[in-house]
């Protein structure tokens, strides 16, 4: 199989999360820890940093691959979904994986695959850690995809792992209270390893059981003073997550000042970041972000208002999102228009109109992102606002519009 043939076998012939939700997620971790085992993979091979949380895992993600990458190592750096490219999940110092290892992986194991019933993200783990082995990388920066006790990144013995903050969301599977889904997440602590955790809540002691039991020698954030190119205010508290991991680090490894400083203002040159309070326009002032549920939608609409300017949403939410918390948010001086996606997992906008009506917010009806986007052009003055957000697959749609345009 080329390239092509082989991502869509990927999205075809095993169910994707990001495609189907709920129906996708594997609650075990078997068939990744079998396949390792299996094919003798080693995967002490690359040290590896393990990032779980309800909001700003990617972000501090990319900002730790950042200022590693400024420090001179060769840093891999796993995350998902992806936007515009599958191939975006995999990066080494910033560039994505080949095509042409792509499709070797994939050649070499579809049999064995299909033997296992392997799914879409246990594949995307296996080619992910195979390549940082292949390509003899200094750190792998790996993103939790899902949860994080049963995710299938959770094979690998990291020297350091980051709970950045937890709250409620996916509640369908990693169940219904803040207790249950930080259990989840505090199932990525491992034995005799550094637990970093982001953001303190109710129920931080959960994780701080855990560690105990293991030995885990526990942080938590600082706070600090340092400027980043990703500009949407909600950062800061993930810029004191990367910057708390960084000094657990620096006394072994070689990391200075002017690398911090490098590294945080260089996070999308460096990492290929997109969809973080992104400033795609200036006059109108266009802004898309992947914000998707309560308390992530709470930090862009703060930061919205606060720009005083007439804005517009352009809004997409998953059917599985708790609707009714995020549309109590929104200001009633806001105009919305409400979208659908190629994603299926986007609520019908007709069907989501229904709590707009109920909370008396002006909107209106587009099939997607960019349809909405270029009837607001026509009536948009130069000082307006216009954000795109409420989901990666909304913010996915109008991103590749712009991409072909």
């Amino acid at each position: 199989m080329n390239f092509n043939e082989a991502i869509h076998w990927i999205y075809n012939q095993l169910p994707s999360y990001q495609e189907k939700g709920k129906s996708a997620y594997k609650e075990d971790i078997d068939n990744v820890k079998f396949f390792f085992d299996k094919h003798n993979f080693d995967l002490s091979q690359f040290k590896s940093i393990h990032i779980a949380g309800t909001n700003g895992k990617g972000s501090v993600a990319h900002m730790l691959c950042s200022v590693l990458q400024q420090s001179g190592y060769k840093v891999g750096l796993f995350t998902s979904p992806h936007i515009l490219d599958f191939r975006e999940r995999i990066r080494i110092d910033g560039i994505k994986i080949s095509k042409v290892f792509v499709e070797d992986f994939i050649n070499k194991y579809k049999r064995y695959f299909e033997k296992i019933h392997m799914s879409f993200f246990e594949m995307n783990v296996a080619m992910a850690f195979d390549y940082f082995i292949s390509e003899k990388v200094d750190f792998a920066i790996i993103e939790v995809g899902l949860g994080g006790r049963l995710d299938a990144t959770n094979v690998i013995c990291p020297i350091l792992s980051i709970i950045t903050n937890t709250s409620i969301d996916h509640t369908n599977l990693l169940g219904n209270s803040l207790e249950s889904i930080t259990n989840e997440k505090a199932g990525i602590v491992k034995k005799n390893t550094p637990i970093l955790i982001g953001e303190k809540n109710s129920c931080s002691y959960i994780i701080e059981k855990n560690a105990k039991k293991l030995n885990a020698p526990i942080y938590y954030s600082s706070n600090y003073n340092y400027n980043s190119d990703l500009k949407g205010e909600y950062q800061n508290k993930n810029i004191n997550t990367c910057i708390s991991a960084v000094d657990i680090l620096r006394p072994i490894y070689d990391i200075t000042d002017v690398n911090i400083v490098n590294g945080l203002l260089n996070v999308v040159k460096n990492t290929g970041l997109l969809g973080r309070w992104q400033v795609l326009n200036k006059k109108p002032k266009v802004i898309c972000d992947i914000a998707h549920n309560y308390n992530s939608m709470k930090l862009v609409v703060g930061q919205l208002l606060k720009l005083n300017k007439k804005t517009s949403i352009i809004l997409g939410l998953s059917h599985d999102k708790d609707i009714n918390s995020i549309i109590s948010l929104f200001p009633s001086n806001f105009t919305y228009y409400l979208t659908g996606s190629y994603n299926s997992r986007i609520l019908d906008p007709n069907k989501l109109s229904k709590y707009f009506d109920r909370y008396n917010l002006t909107y209106e009806v587009f099939d997607f992102s960019f349809e909405a986007y270029d009837y607001l052009l026509s009536k948009t003055d130069e000082n307006d606002l216009i954000c795109i957000c409420g989901s990666t697959f909304v913010v996915s749609d109008f991103l590749k519009y712009l991409d072909k345009a």
